[in-house]
């Protein structure tokens, strides 16, 4: 079975919900405390074993490709000041990983940036991540899925409970626990054999309250799929449209990780994973923790 080597990050979308921040700046540049939403992702991809990150960009997003980059000027600035502590951070970061970019000439959808990256993922399983979707876990969320996806042979979507009127803002899973003695334990209760996928249904529709979430491994017979899956909603080629064809063909499995999602596409799930991020921080938690207990909530 060939292993996991390559992550997709889609990053060309406009990010409207956070302008006018975004006018100027890709919004997965956004500082999570003092680091880009998207390296926190680009970190998870590397500590599940890709050492290749694809990431579709579309117009303005050159300062993504500026922060994996070199940085000749400020490297050589830090070094003559002494500031050795944040040259290493610096250094960390274009020293991280092989970054290669593909351009999302149009806006059309999840499953058309996905698309995009076809000749560079080639004919081998890979991984796709949101970057919005931020998961804080004791054990990264894509190296469990990896762990699965080694058991399993099989393409699999991450997925969290979601209760009451919030599950319509999410893909929802109509699918079945799997109990079988050839996986091993760590996955009981948490693995799902999907037999479909429903975009944003009304709560009364949903089959399921397992919402998917940015986290996918899939097999290279997804491109196929998404090449002859119609445009769905808003004239867009939907991610959820190709998945469900996937299942129609193969098996395809819904993970229930372990850890816990912040949504930073939304501005209230920005703002508590900053607190939540800086309070685990050793630098910052005891100075937050203090100045949150004097506010008059």
């Amino acid at each position: 079975m060939k292993r996991i080597r390559k992550a997709v990050f889609p990053a060309a979308g406009l990010g409207t919900r956070f302008l006018p921040a975004t006018k100027a700046q890709p919004k997965e540049m956004l500082p999570l405390v003092d680091k880009p939403i998207i390296q926190y992702g680009v970190e998870e991809a590397l500590a599940a074993g890709c050492d290749q990150i694809i990431i579709v960009t579309g117009r303005g997003k050159s300062a993504i490709e500026d922060h994996f980059d070199v940085s000749y000027e400020l490297e050589r600035m830090l070094e003559d000041r002494g500031k050795t502590d944040l040259l290493t951070i610096v250094r960390q970061i274009s020293d991280m990983i092989h970054v290669a970019y593909v351009r999302q000439k149009e806006a059309m959808g999840l499953g058309h940036a996905v698309l995009m990256a076809r000749e560079m993922v080639g004919d081998e399983p890979f991984a796709v991540l949101l970057a919005d979707d931020v998961i804080d876990a004791r054990v990264p969320c894509l190296k469990q899925m990896v762990q699965v996806f080694e058991q399993t042979g099989t393409s699999v979507v991450a997925t969290q409970q979601v209760d009451g009127p919030a599950i319509s803002a999410y893909g929802v899973l109509d699918a079945q626990p799997v109990v079988a003695p050839h996986i091993k334990g760590q996955f009981d209760g948490r693995l799902y054999e999907i037999k479909n996928l429903i975009e944003k249904p009304k709560p009364k529709d949903a089959p399921s309250n397992l919402a998917v979430i940015g986290r996918y491994i899939l097999t290279p017979d997804i491109f196929d799929i998404l090449e002859k899956t119609p445009l769905g909603t808003g004239g867009e080629l939907q991610l959820t449209d190709g998945l469900r064809g996937l299942a129609q063909k193969q098996k395809l499995h819904g993970y229930r990780f372990d850890g816990i999602r912040h949504d930073t596409g939304d501005k209230l799930g920005f703002l508590k994973a900053t607190v939540e991020f800086a309070l685990k921080r050793p630098d910052l938690g005891d100075g937050l923790r203090e100045y949150l207990k004097t506010l008059k909530l």
